[in-house]
């Protein structure tokens, strides 16, 4: 797992912790020094630690005036035991919120088991986005993660699923990947290559 990058390819175009709006804003990250763990593995110094144990994230790209945001993850979504969507949503989600970012891309094929609680953080953040024309999308979630979202009925906050799944967005420039994912949130045709 250490040697899982965030995906870098976009950083002539953002940067998270060189953006005075984002929650990360001022954060310096080690390039060589390994010092976070997802239990007894260390990951990539670049992921971003936001309160939870077992899961990091990395935000990719954010357009505020397009109002969109791509966030990597790699680790356990654990809302079981750790209350992570209640660190995702009040370390990042209402901090993008605040600045007008109404649409999250979440990138999870990195992220390795889900542990379900309840749905309130989840319905909360959804409603918020959607006051604004939001919404929230799960891309590439492996099967085993969508199959314990849908038991607990996260699909009726969060699209995520078999149509958000083998999405190639890495050669794509963030704005195509955006529009891409909003078509087929809008019930179009996902037109990436």
């Amino acid at each position: 797992m250490h040697d899982i990058e965030p995906h870098f390819k976009w950083r002539n175009n953002y940067i998270a912790s060189e953006d005075t709006k984002s929650p990360f804003f001022d954060r310096v990250n080690s390039e060589f020094s390994y010092t976070n763990k997802i239990y007894n593995y260390f990951i990539h110094p670049q992921w971003d630690e936001f309160g939870s144990p077992t899961l990091y994230a990395k935000i990719l790209f954010v357009d505020y005036e397009e109002h969109f945001a791509i966030i990597e993850f790699i680790g356990e979504w654990n809302d079981a035991i750790s209350n992570d969507i209640m660190f995702l949503k009040r370390k990042i989600g209402e901090a993008l919120l605040e600045e007008g970012v109404s649409k999250f891309i979440l990138i999870c094929e990195n992220v390795l088991n889900f542990h379900a609680s309840d749905d309130c953080y989840y319905e909360e953040w959804a409603e918020e986005c959607r006051e604004e024309e939001g919404w929230i999308c799960m891309i590439n979630t492996l099967e085993h993660v969508s199959d314990e979202m849908k038991m607990i009925n996260l699909q009726h906050y969060i699209n995520f699923g078999e149509n958000y799944n083998n999405v190639n967005w890495r050669p794509h420039t963030p704005q195509n990947f955006f529009k891409a994912i909003e078509a087929l949130v809008n019930g179009e045709v996902l037109r990436l290559v």
